[in-house]
């Protein structure tokens, strides 16, 4: 059986049955799937595994869950599906300002759940179509649900880490990103002053997305500032 190879999810529960739940119907769908049963092991698993969406149950065993809403949003806009058996306009509302996307009550069903994972991609991605989870400006196309990049028709494949460089650059199209603000998203939040892993990983990216890398058509260097991702929209 082939490894999936769409989005990355990491589910955080502390109930074995969810996750088995969970993790077997989301795979069946092509998702990689990664779990952590504990707010810590969500925050760790979080920090080296960079998923591409987050569900998460609030009733950690050993933090909260909006713990590790709090967490994961100083470091990324990682997009996060709460599903609890909190149902409490109140619990709803506390998750939600501290920055998930989504709430979820259960019991649930899988093909909502399905349904609300596929529009926080299609957010996270801000589509122009706005029919699936997929950037596009010029010859480049990223589809984020599938965790593909073609550039010309033709699939690229990216490093975990050359990956996540892209994602940033997509969540802020026509944004200048400073060095240290790239560092403390893919690295981490004790990153800040090593801008040769940046300028090295930057260096790979352009290599496999740009027909000229000494020339680039779509990641623009702004000097003594940072990068931006040329978009046919900005």
């Amino acid at each position: 059986m082939n490894r999936p190879t769409g989005a990355r999810i990491l589910v955080v529960d502390d109930e074995p049955a969810i996750l088995r739940a969970v993790r077997t119907n989301l795979s069946r769908h092509g998702f990689q799937v990664e779990t952590a049963e504990t707010g810590r092991e969500a925050v760790e698993q979080y920090s080296y595994q960079h998923p591409d969406l987050i569900l998460l149950d609030l009733g950690l065993p050993d933090m909260d869950g909006l713990d590790v809403i709090r967490e994961v949003r100083t470091r990324s806009n990682t997009p996060i599906v709460v599903l609890s058996v909190r149902g409490a306009e109140r619990d709803k509302v506390a998750a939600l300002d501290l920055g998930a996307d989504d709430y979820l009550t259960k019991p649930f069903g899988v093909d909502e759940l399905l349904a609300r994972i596929r529009v926080a991609l299609r957010h996270a991605a801000r589509p122009t179509s706005g029919s699936a989870a997929v950037f596009r400006t010029g010859d480049l196309e990223v589809d984020l649900e599938q965790r593909q990049v073609r550039v010309g028709g033709q699939d690229v494949h990216l490093s975990p880490t050359e990956y996540e460089l892209l994602k940033a650059f997509i969540a802020c199209p026509g944004k200048v990103l400073t060095d240290r603000m790239l560092l403390r998203q893919i690295w981490g939040p004790g990153y800040g002053a090593e801008a040769h892993y940046l300028h090295v990983y930057v260096a790979r990216l352009r290599k496999k997305i740009e027909a000229d890398p000494q020339n680039p058509r779509y990641l623009m260097t702004d000097p003594g500032v940072g990068y931006r991702l040329r978009a046919d929209e900005c």
